[in-house]
């Protein structure tokens, strides 16, 4: 495994994983029960001074999320905070509505690219960014203990209330994210919002910009989201964009923080290329700060030699754009993201929006005046597999024999290329990644750990 990429991940945590907490619908911790610990745990941390405290709460479009709504509505209620519901918005816009209406705390009910049946819970801090690991183990131990103090006086209940105009004022804020002077007149855009929480505001911003909007996965039943569609699922979104000569696809998540684009030709560019466009577009422009772009470990070598060549410097994280964001801070760079799509851009708010990053793609591609499939090709990528292997039970990881293999493949590839393998933080599967210059080398070791992994898998 590569050791010397990125800094050692942060201590595991019980419940809250790489993204916040997240797991089947209406099975522990993914219940209302634990949903509602949640909110007056939260609640209690968050319950600081003699002022009125207040929660913003959004979500995405699954069925569940009429569940633990409401369940983390009466726990933070009862743990004497204001309640202020937003309905489907994407994963940004909370973060953003926490800072704008002064709130004490952010939450998002989403689990982002996974299916119907999964679901999750995100926390940001008064600040819009998402909460720290000791912040989290703060809020679960919290949990664990005995909750009767943190319930306020009857006197000191919390109100809910809905928030009409919420889509309006997110909406407005990425639109000021794209250039004065310039207008989308022209462009006919395909938009595939993954029957998820941007299914509404998406199409809405690009069409008052200007373009030819055509719409897909934009017609939520509390089911369909993520489903054969979204930035995991591009394959109909390229079809759709040939189908209609259209000049560009984008494709956003379940809760829309990343994105996926395709270009008129239906080919896809990943979060590496966008990394890079934006990154040429900031530091032509002087808006390109820190000397550096941060990325997480997953990204490809070939996106760090591409920024060298520019005089910028590449910083790896551990996977997950909260840790991305923190590193931004440390370094003082306003550009970061992932290889999956997750685009952090601090100038213009404090998570991963891929409605923001599509609008900085589609500025590029109106100043150049050429195809996306030229504009969105910066950098030749070198040759990298990953395989995704589920377990039951414990980690495979674990096993020496796994690991010996492990060991024999990084000492197999020496210089000529990487070896990553990591658990995922949001679901039970390990993910195997393998990077060099020869294509027919990255694919014999993913296939050979894949094996090892799968087996020991197979005989817990």
């Amino acid at each position: 495994m590569d050791q010397t990429a990125a800094p050692p991940p942060p201590p595991a945590r019980r419940l809250f994983g790489t993204d916040g907490i997240r797991g089947t619908a209406n099975r522990a911790p993914m219940d209302a029960a634990t949903a509602l610990r949640l909110g007056q745990a939260a609640g209690r941390y968050f319950n600081r001074g003699s002022h009125r405290h207040r929660v913003v709460i959004g979500k995405d479009t699954r069925l569940s999320g009429y569940m633990l709504e409401p369940a983390l509505t009466a726990g933070f209620i009862g743990a004497g905070m204001d309640v202020v519901l937003v309905g489907p918005l994407p994963t940004p816009a909370i973060a953003l509505l926490t800072r704008s209406l002064r709130a004490d705390l952010g939450v998002m009910i989403s689990a982002s690219h996974n299916p119907f049946e999964d679901n999750g819970i995100k926390l940001f801090g008064p600040d819009g960014l998402k909460l720290s690991d000791a912040q989290e183990a703060a809020i679960e131990a919290l949990m664990a203990g005995d909750l009767a103090e943190a319930l306020a006086a009857p006197a000191r209940l919390g109100r809910a209330s809905r928030m009409e105009d919420a889509p309006g004022r997110y909406i407005e804020a990425v639109k000021a994210s794209f250039p004065r002077g310039l207008t989308l007149d022209g462009l006919r855009i395909v938009v595939d919002t993954a029957h998820g929480a941007a299914y509404r505001v998406a199409p809405t911003v690009l069409w008052e910009l200007g373009a030819e909007v055509v719409r897909l996965g934009d017609a939520p039943d509390g089911f369909n989201i993520n489903k054969g569609c979204g930035s995991t699922a591009p394959a109909a979104l390229a079809e759709l964009v040939r189908e209609r000569r259209a000049d560009i696809g984008i494709a956003l998540d379940g809760d829309a923080d990343r994105l996926v684009v395709v270009d008129e030709q239906g080919s896809i560019v990943d979060g590496d290329q966008i990394l890079a466009l934006i990154a040429d577009s900031w530091q032509a422009d002087g808006r390109l700060r820190g000397g550096a772009v941060v990325a997480t470990v997953m990204s490809n070598m070939g996106l760090e030699r591409y920024l060298s060549a520019r005089g910028l410097k590449l910083l790896r994280t551990p996977v997950g754009d909260r840790y991305v964001g923190e590193r931004m801070r440390e370094a003082g760079c306003n550009l970061g993201g992932e290889q999956s799509g997750h685009m952090i851009m601090s100038d213009f708010g404090t998570t991963g929006d891929g409605l923001i990053a599509a609008l900085q793609v589609l500025a590029v591609l109106v100043e150049e005046r050429r195809p996306a499939s030229q504009v969105t090709r910066r950098f030749t990528p070198l040759p990298q597999r990953l395989v995704n292997v589920r377990f039951a039970g414990a980690s495979p990881l674990k096993d020496e024999a796994v690991q010996r293999e492990i060991a024999a493949q990084e000492e197999r590839l020496g210089a000529r290329g990487r070896v990553l393998i990591r658990a995922s933080g949001t679901e039970p599967v390990i993910r195997v990644m393998a990077e060099a210059e020869d294509e027919a080398l990255v694919s014999e070791t993913v296939e050979t750990l894949a094996a090892a992994i799968r087996a020991r898998a197979a005989a817990a």
